[in-house]
């Protein structure tokens, strides 16, 4: 328990009382003084022996502190001159005291395995002499310098000995502070503090939950507002956050955080190294700092310059020279073919570069004398997905437009439009920000972003590289070749930051190389797009914000003369474009300039004048009149990004997305076409035919103008690359982004194929599944979802991890998938079902922190074992890949370095397994090694040193083992295996940011890099010269033809064909746990399936075989045995035949008997049955209300309302759906309401005629007659109505049950009807369909809970009931009156034992009729048993699910089982009826038992509805919802959704935006027009009891309007219009507020103690207003969360509306504009002005309506009991909207009616009459209307003005809410869980 008194930290000063110095000693010089700096008392040990003065803690050295806390806080300061010590005595978790001690005395660190000895560096106060003179200094260790600031140290004990000793931390035992210092105060914490951060804003930059946190107030040092912490104190942490700095010194932080960015790594609170923080210090502590390094630093060895004597021979025909950026020269062999640069660095031994590779170079090298890696190249760059990086602003055709040349991050793409086919520029080491082609496309241009900008010009036919520029310093933005190619024009910034204007001349670059600098200017104007005129090499013209200007570059010098602008001179412009066309003739004079602005103007420019003719402007669309003037004259325009112009057309690109083709001028849009994103570039063809646009969303597309056809031609992330994965089955590639999308490629064509995206969570890691085409996803906040790619669904969710995943993987076979995060836990799924159901979490197995991502597991390829790093960076572990268990542990820190001098401990980075062939298992480690153990024993084999210079990022072997793929340092390195060549490797570079992931293809000829984009090389070590030499061009890698029927028939007959007699316990495992084969050849499986599909074949033996073949399409289980055989033979090349061992059953033999007759008749019930325990049996919800007996309908033609639509399904009916998959008819039940409901256009129709909740429906085969049944409640009787589907009227109703109907049944032929009541009748009855009359009748001794008609034989039928009975019913028709007969079949003994669940007895609760005279029968245990109906016997019977199995559904040889754990099954049961007693026959059909698939949805599950293959239908929950499956595809998709519990709250917004909450504590969001759940907030164990949007926004933004934005995800629904703020109320006193369109909560508060009744916002939004049980109002504000005024007038008596106007009230005579009023439950109402702006709320008026002293049922009202109000109808007061002065009231009173008060008379002025009292009030804002609620469950509309009223019926219980939509035009009503929308009429 020590560590609960000591959370959040401990003051230890104050804990052990220091001053008293009784818990604590001092010796020597101590002493307590007030220091001035911390404006606090602090102690100071001074003395000249350390040892002899000192503080210690506790008093003897026999006691312990105890303190378990995991960082430790000293503040203290030390003694300028003057040398310091402490030490600490810290206690293992082994009981090993080990002492850690640190001074500015020691020299070097030194450690025994019980002392650590650290050197302390001080830090002088910066701005000081000795902070200068420390500068200049080699070593700050000594003394402590004469200024020296009060410093906070912190130490990780955790890391220290882990790292150190290798030990774990238990508690401090004991302090000593030795002179010479000033200390203040210690402390102990497992929490990691900042003190520079304060609380407030930690909060605002939502850095609590990043590990950041706030240093409580006495721990702090006093800081003046608006100083800076750092600037005033030093911080000093244990292990140092600083990559560079030594680890074994303690000394001061040299970087500052970056609190702004929620992307840094923040320091968790585990033993790791992570990325630096920045801490703003001085110059002098981060110059000390790198001096300590410099000083323990090891030292470099002096490099040997080589010197090569021999020199190859080269040819001089064609020579080309070129000097790199390190001043060598390089002299080339054929400059016009595809080139081959090796720069030889000579420190590593034949290290060699390869740039841009595209064919075999030629050239003539001297012959080798050793052994490299061949082929060389062994890669070729063959595609990159990617556009843009560095700038979306660049691409542009070629001459002949059939290419577009485009960046890609560092890489120039030239891409052929026709066939996709890329070649590529290689050769800068920064993003590409500028790009240019000449008019003939024979040079490009590139210019380079960053620090070092960078300019070449390469030549376009061959990619050589012809010049390298580099004028501008940095920040290249623009360059424009010139026409011909002899001028180019460049703008950067200098060193001073100005823009600065180059214009070079490269007139003899192409045959010289050489390039000079023509001109040169600076300018303070800002230049964002810079272009050459096409008629003058001399002229260009410039834009940026705020100008336009002329250039013009005369006698050596570059001149520029700005734009007349006039009034529109403050803008921003984006592009311009001279007119078209070259036409040298035409004087300069007569030119035409366009421009464009980010405001979305289109200028055209005078050029002679520098003025402007004429201005366009491009607005947003007018979509509706409310917006009309606002976007005609004030409204923002659409931003134009990019502008191009010939002679007949000009193409604009803006910021909504729009690609638009005008003439030139600019009279109407001729074409145009929308994207993802905003359009950044656009760029007409030079024939004019086609156009080129680029996006911010980094996608690439062509549009034919002529044929208006467009072509996506590159689709990117636009956000790093994290991961790739593989489909080997579907060559489909999957990637995950820092953009937040995960997306799906064809690997042959790199088509984007799929795109999922998820704007709240980034998706960090990924994972294919071997064989079946789903995809594991990781995302940063612990989430692990996985998806059926072809669906585009999420098959399941699991949140178990609240770190980043940082590794993620399937097994080798698919059965498991495993996750591991950022903190340290390690997760195992069972990835064999749908549900992926967590079989195991280890927490703090894997090491903690973010660098081992994203592939931090390594599955064996044997599928057995998975291998990751951890629980600390030093160790490998190794664990059981299906229980996790260790197996073994590596440590890593213990294998001997090369270099004995290094005290620092080597640690592992990734980890990764080698093919089966090969058995090991890879390590590398931070000190660029690599590890090779052997992965059965873990024994060490060898070592590989300097593998990369800055650390291995990635790496991967392939299939074959013979060569290992490694990726660091912005490269890609490719190894011999083997390592025994005597250059291993060989190093290609073209990434320029680090590689994230490297793999190869499956069939080992491609290979995948992932960083800042998608890289696809061709792997050339595969593809031997000729098809001789190698693999054979059919590519059937050694697979084989298997005849399977020749051997199903040798094993059935080795195994004898007997089987044993009991029935099953547990059928044969599912075939989808098999190993699949892996098939080389991926084509022919791709031809055949487009799924994955398994086909089973087994034989009757205690040996099951099992044929898997993914080639083969679905086969009907109906087929005979030949077929099938056949079948499977043609696909054996791609199958593979695995066993499994399974105990063999025996039958039970059971005394058979015949059907006896037995007559029954009907008798009074004599045994009184209890309610069942069984889920099947429908028992009906308990209300009080019951149907009004009088009642005022108007006839149809003359009704003010008309049901439009029921949102809701009910659950808690059963087998209440009823679906005919030919017909399309659907129908289901919500209360007492049938729904038919046209699932093509979403339209229903409602069949109403019962009084009661609907229990059970069943159509007729025909679909003729649909019936439906209802109890009986009250008065109300129980109801069997008969409806003409046709027709949708109610052709007879029937009443002959007295309770209430559970199961329903039609004969096969529709001549009969079955009907069963309940467990307090159990009543069968059988009625004549033709005539609706009753043809038989009788009582069961127990409850049934399923009844079926035979469908195979005549008058037959079955019933299963409570204590396992089931009976075999016989209709006799062949005496005058029908009789029933009925033999109660013989259960086995093993049936009716209940073993698990705690079920106490057997019932059997669903049965259906399979064809070969089978019967299956399900029960509440999860068993399925099998009936032979020719002797009424159970032959057979298997444990199918873990719960009650409700549903049973036969078809064809499958089986589906619904169970009330929420599972829906899929089983093949081929065979299974043939599985008779032995003699019967001899042999078993193929296939047998087995799950063939399994889908888990949101409760039991209630109703089942499928077509006749099983392939699709609609199942119902308890959970109120109906869901679309679809078995082939693996979908499951919401039809319908409701709530099940009540309905506490509606609510509207004005587009139609329907708002709900109930008591399971839900907020759902509806779209009331195709009644679909948008959302859902959910709070556990609340209930939510009121709910309200806030007004409506007056004026939306453009941004909002517009489509550009890609991560809005559901705009469609919601009419292109934002979603008010709901703010919600919650049992517990808790007020939430939500985001809609964020989908997020925004704000919490608890303004109340008790529960929340009535919440609204205030008129204007500025406040909310809520209401509470105990009678408070609380005024709260949305932004701050404060409540700012509590309101006591109503206190005692619960809240029960509050309304809000936005009328004047100059008639009260208050001037504050708005009114509130707040209803309590005792009849009083208040009204309120105020106006929250000012702070204002006045009591305007106050009213007290009188009633009787008792209760409408005539009891005495006690007032002091407050629970009695409840009992009362509600009191509800409403602002009137049609007469602004009056106040409409009812509630409880002398008489039932509506009261209307005025305000200004200040006295009710009428009332209107009510028939029922009321339960719920709205009012029309744009009709005279009210709508009243019931307790009778009626619905009255009323005439506002006359009184007149109609009531409506439909709802089942009491309608408790009313709510008119904002245009009147519809009314929503709720009773209990249902919601029905009115169309209002009148």
């Amino acid at each position: 328990m020590a560590h609960l008194w000591q959370h959040p930290y401990v003051n230890v000063f104050k804990h052990f009382n220091i001053a008293s110095w009784k818990k604590s000693t001092k010796e020597g010089e101590v002493s307590s003084s007030m220091d001035k700096i911390i404006k606090g008392t602090v102690f100071r040990v001074t003395g000249s022996i350390p040892a002899g003065n000192y503080i210690q803690l506790p008093k003897t050295t026999s006691q312990s502190l105890g303190l378990t806390g995991r960082y430790f806080y000293l503040l203290f300061r030390p003694i300028p001159s003057k040398y310091f010590v402490v030490h600490l005595d810290i206690v293992t978790q082994d009981n090993l005291v080990v002492r850690i001690s640190f001074s500015n005395l020691f020299k070097e660190f030194k450690s025994t395995s019980t002392w650590l000895q650290f050197p302390f560096v001080t830090s002088p106060f910066g701005g000081s002499v000795h902070s200068s003179f420390g500068s200049s200094c080699r070593d700050n260790s000594g003394p402590t310098p004469m200024s020296v600031k009060w410093t906070v140290l912190c130490l990780d004990f955790h890391y220290i000995l882990s790292m150190y000793l290798n030990r774990k931390f238990s508690y401090l035992k004991s302090i000593r502070l030795c002179a010479n210092m000033t200390v203040k105060n210690i402390f102990t914490s497992d929490m990691l503090y900042d003190p520079g951060m304060t609380l407030e804003e930690a909060k605002k930059k939502g850095l609590i939950g990043h590990g950041i946190t706030p240093m409580p107030r006495e721990m702090a040092y006093p800081l003046f507002k608006g100083d800076n912490w750092h600037d005033n104190y030093d911080l000093i942490r244990f292990p140092s956050d600083g990559k560079k700095k030594p680890h074994d010194s303690i000394q001061t932080l040299e970087t500052s955080i970056n609190h702004g960015n929620k992307n840094d790594n923040v320091r968790g609170p585990s033993p790791k190294r992570i990325a630096p923080r920045t801490v703003d210090v001085s110059k002098c502590v981060s110059e000390r700092v790198s001096m300590i390094h410099k000083l323990t630093s090891p030292r470099d060895k002096p490099r040997r310059q080589t010197v090569t004597s021999d020199l190859p021979s080269v040819g001089l025909d064609n020579l080309s020279i070129q000097q790199d950026k390190g001043g060598e020269v390089h002299i080339f062999a054929h400059p016009d073919e595809d080139l081959v640069l090796h720069h030889k660095d000579r420190n590593r031994k034949g290290e060699g570069v390869h740039i841009g590779v595209s064919d075999s170079a030629t050239y003539l090298p001297p012959k080798p004398t050793y052994k490299t890696l061949e082929p060389d190249p062994i890669l070729k760059l063959k595609r990159i997905v990617g556009f843009g990086g560095g700038t979306y602003r660049e691409a542009v055709w070629t001459l002949d437009g059939s290419a577009i040349i485009y960046p890609c991050h560092a890489i120039v793409v030239i891409m052929k439009v026709a066939s996709g086919q890329q070649r590529f520029l290689i050769g800068h080491t920064d993003k590409v920000s500028c790009l240019s082609m000449n008019g003939s496309s024979t040079l490009v241009a590139s210019g380079q972003t960053g620090q070092m900008s960078v300019v070449r010009i390469w030549k376009f036919q061959t990619g050589e590289c012809l010049a390298m520029c580099k004028t501008h310093v940095h920040s290249l933005s623009s360059l424009s070749f010139s026409h011909k190619g002899n001028v180019l024009c460049g703008v950067g910034k200098d060193n001073h930051g100005k823009n600065m204007v180059v214009i070079w001349n490269t007139s003899r670059v192409a045959k010289s190389r050489e390039v000079s600098v023509m001109a040169k200017a600076h300018s303070d104007v800002d230049i964002s797009r810079m272009k050459i005129a096409a008629f003058d090499d001399t002229r260009m013209v410039s834009c940026g914000r705020d100008n336009i200007r002329v250039w013009r570059v005369k006698e050596g010098s570059l001149r520029s003369a700005p734009v007349q602008l006039g009034e529109y001179h403050n803008m921003e412009f984006t592009d311009v474009s001279f007119e078209a066309g070259y036409q040298p003739n035409k004087a300069p004079e007569e030119r035409i300039l366009y421009a464009s602005s980010r405001s979305g103007y289109i200028f055209e420019i005078d050029y002679q004048k520098l003025s402007i003719r004429h201005v366009k402007r491009l607005l947003p669309t007018v979509k509706s009149a409310r917006r009309e003037k606002e976007t005609l004259k004030s409204g923002t325009g659409i931003g134009i990004n990019s502008i191009s112009v010939n002679e007949t057309f000009c193409v604009t690109g803006s910021d909504d997305g729009y690609l638009r083709l005008w003439p030139l001028d600019f009279a109407h849009i001729y074409l145009e076409a929308e994207h993802e994103g905003p359009v950044t570039v656009v760029d007409l063809s030079p024939d004019g035919l086609k156009i080129l646009a680029g996006t911010a969303s980094g996608n690439l597309g062509t549009l034919d103008v002529s044929t208006k056809n467009y072509t996506t031609v590159m689709r990117s992330h636009t956000g790093r690359v994290f991961g790739v994965a593989v489909d080997p089955y579907r060559k489909h590639l999957a990637t995950v982004s820092e953009d937040h999308t995960i997306r799906v490629w064809d690997a042959d064509t790199l088509q984007q194929l799929y795109d999922f995206s998820s704007p709240q969570e980034c998706p960090c890691a990924i994972s294919y599944h071997p064989s079946r085409q789903i995809v594991a996803c990781g995302f940063q906040t612990g989430v692990v979802r996985v998806f059926n790619v072809q669906t585009t669904s999420i098959l399941a969710e699991h949140r178990q991890h609240r770190g980043k995943i940082i590794g993620l993987s399937y097994s080798t076979t698919g059965d498991y998938l495993y996750s591991a995060c950022s903190l340290g836990s390690l997760a195992l799924y069972d990835a064999s079902a749908n549900s992926y159901n967590i079989i195991r979490v280890l927490a703090n197995t894997v090491a903690r922190g973010e660098r081992h991502g994203p592939d931090a597991l390594a599955v064996s390829p044997c599928g057995r074992r998975v291998a990751f790093i951890g629980p600390s960076d030093l160790t490998v572990s190794v664990v059981d890949a299906k229980s996790l268990d260790e197996v073994m542990k590596l440590d890593i820190s213990n294998i001997n370095p090369s270099n004995n001098l290094k005290t620092t401990l080597d640690m592992a980075v990734r980890v990764a397994y080698t093919p089966y062939s090969v058995g090991h298992l890879l390590v590398t480690t931070s000190e660029n090694k690599l590890i090779k153990f052997d992965a059965s024993s873990g024994r060490l084999l060898t070592e590989v040193e300097h593998i990369h210079r800055s650390g291995c990022t990635s790496l991967t072997t392939t299939s074959d083992g013979r060569y290992l793929a490694t990726a660091g340092d912005r490269v890609v390195k490719i190894w011999d295996y083997a390592m025994n060549l005597d250059i291993n490797f060989q190093v290609f570079i073209g990434h320029s940011e680090n590689i994230c992931r490297v793999l190869f293809t499956p069939d080992g000829e491609g290979f995948l890099s992932v960083g800042e984009a998608l890289y696809l090389w061709d792997f050339l070590a595969l593809r031997p010269p000729t098809p001789t030499e190698g693999r054979q061009a059919d590519k059937m890698y050694g697979a084989k033809e298997i005849d399977v029927t020749s051997q199903l028939e040798s094993m059935s007959q080795s195994f004898g064909g007997s089987y044993t007699d009991l029935p099953r316990h547990t059928p044969p495992k599912p075939a989808l746990r098999g190993s699949p084969v892996r098939v080389e050849d991926l084509s022919s499986i791709y031809k055949h399936s487009n799924g994955y599909h398994d086909d089973i074949e087994s034989v009757t033996s205690n040996r099951e075989i099992v044929v898997r073949a993914e080639a083969m399409d679905n086969r009907h289980a109906d087929t005979d045995d030949d077929e099938e055989h056949q079948h499977v033979g043609r696909a054996s090349h791609s199958a593979q035949v695995y066993q499994q061992y399974q105990r063999s059953p025996r039958h039970t033999p059971v005394k058979k008997g015949p059907i006896t007759p037995t007559r029954f008749e009907k008798k009074p019930l004599v045994e009184t049955h209890r309610p069942p325990t069984v889920h099947k049996h429908f028992t009906k919800r308990e209300k009080v209300a019951s149907m009004a007996q009088r009642r005022y309908t108007a006839p149809p033609n003359q009704a003010g309302l008309k049901l439009k639509s029921v949102m809701g399904y009910n659950g808690n009916g059963r087998s209440n759906m009823v679906w005919h998959a030919d017909t399309g008819l659907f129908f289901y039940t919500s209360g007492c309401v049938i729904i038919m409901e046209d699932l093509n256009n979403g339209e229903q129709k409602h069949l109403m005629g019962h009084v009661e909740e609907i229990s059970t429906i069943a159509l007729q085969n025909d679909c003729q007659m649909l019936v439906s049944a209802s109890g009986s409640c009250g008065l109300s009787n129980s109801q069997l109505c008969f409806w003409d589907v046709q027709q949708q009227v109610c052709s007879k109703v029937i009443n002959h049950h007295e309770q209430d109907v559970v199961c329903l049944a039609y004969s096969r032929d529709d001549r009969f009807l079955i009907s069963v009541g309940d467990y307090r009748e159990c009543l069968v009855v059988v009625w004549c369909t033709h005539t609706l009359s009753l043809l038989a009748s009788t009582r069961t001794a127990y409850p049934v809970f399923d009844v079926k008609w035979d469908p195979y034989t005549v008058n037959e039928f079955a019933s299963v009931g409570e204590k396992g009975t089931i009976l075999f019913w016989l209709l006799d028709e062949t005496t005058s009156d029908v009789s029933l007969n009925v033999h109660e079949a013989e259960v086995p003994e093993e049936l009716l034992q209940a073993h698990h669940m705690g079920v106490g007895q057997v019932d059997f609760t669903s049965l259906v009729f399979a064809g070969d005279s089978t019967l299956y029968v399900g029960s509440n245990n999860g068993k399925v048993s099998a009936w032979d109906t020719r002797h009424n016997t159970c032959f057979m019977h298997w444990e199918a699910d873990s719960s009650e199995i409700g549903l049973l559904i036969s078809r064809g040889g499958r089986l589906l089982t619904a169970s009330v754990g929420r599972n829906v099954r899929l089983w093949s049961v081929v065979g299974v009826g043939e599985m008779r007693l032995p003699g019967e026959n001899s042999g078993m059909r193929s296939g047998g038992l087995t799950m063939e698939d399994e889908m888990t949805l949101d409760g039991p599950i209630t109703c089942t509805a499928f077509d006749d293959n099983l392939d699709m239908g609609i199942v119902g929950t308890a959970a109120g919802t109906l869901w679309y499956i679809n078995w082939s595809e693996r979908t499951s998709i919401r039809l319908v959704s409701g709530h099940m519990n009540k309905v506490n709250c509606l609510a509207v917004t004005e587009g139609n935006i329907l708002a709900s909450c109930a008591d399971d504590g839900s907020v759902r969001v509806w779209s009331v027009k195709d009644r679909e759940q948008i959302l859902q907030f959910q709070v556990m164990e609340q209930a939510c009891t009121c709910l309200a949007f806030a007004p409506n926004k007056p004026e939306l933004t453009m941004s909002v309007l517009t489509p550009s934005d890609p991560t809005v995800m559901s705009h469609s629904r919601v009419d292109d219009t934002a979603i008010p703020y709901i703010v919600a109320g919650y049992s517990d006193g808790t007020v939430r507020m939500y985001d809609v369109n964020k989908v997020e909560m925004v704000l919490k508060m608890h303004p109340h103690a008790v529960t929340v009744t009535a919440i609204s916002f205030s008129s204007d939004g500025r406040m909310i207003i809520s209401g509470g049980s105990d009678g408070l109002i609380a005024v709260s504000s949305p932004t701050t969360g404060m409540t700012v005024r509590v309101i006591t007038d109503h206190n005692g008596t619960p809240i029960t509306n509050i309304d809000v106007t936005f009328k004047q009230d100059q008639d009260v005579g208050i001037t504050a504009p708005l009114l509130w009023l707040a209803t309590s439950a005792d009849r009083r109402v208040s009204v309120w002005s105020a106006d929250w702006s000012k702070d204002f709320c006045e009591l305007v008026d106050w009213m007290t309506f009188p009633a009787p002293a008792f209760a409408p049922d005539g009891s005495i009202i006690d007032k002091e009991d407050k629970a009695q109000y409840s009992l009362l109808p509600p009191s509800i007061a409403r602002f009137s909207p049609e007469e602004t002065d009056l106040i409409v009231y009812t509630g409880y009173g002398m008489q039932k009616h509506l009261q209307f008060y005025s305000l200004s008379q200040r006295k009710v002025v009428r009332t209107t009459a009510l028939t029922h009292w009321a339960n719920c009030l709205d009012l029309a804002a744009d009709s005279s209307l009210i709508a009243i609620g019931t307790n009778e469950r009626l619905l009255k509309l009323m005439d506002y003005y006359e009184g007149s009223f109609q009531d409506f019926i439909g709802h089942n219980d009491s309608v408790n809410i009313t709510k008119f939509s904002h245009d009147g035009k519809q009314l929503l009503t709720s009773a209990y869980s249902e919601i029905f929308v009115w169309e209002v009429t009148v």
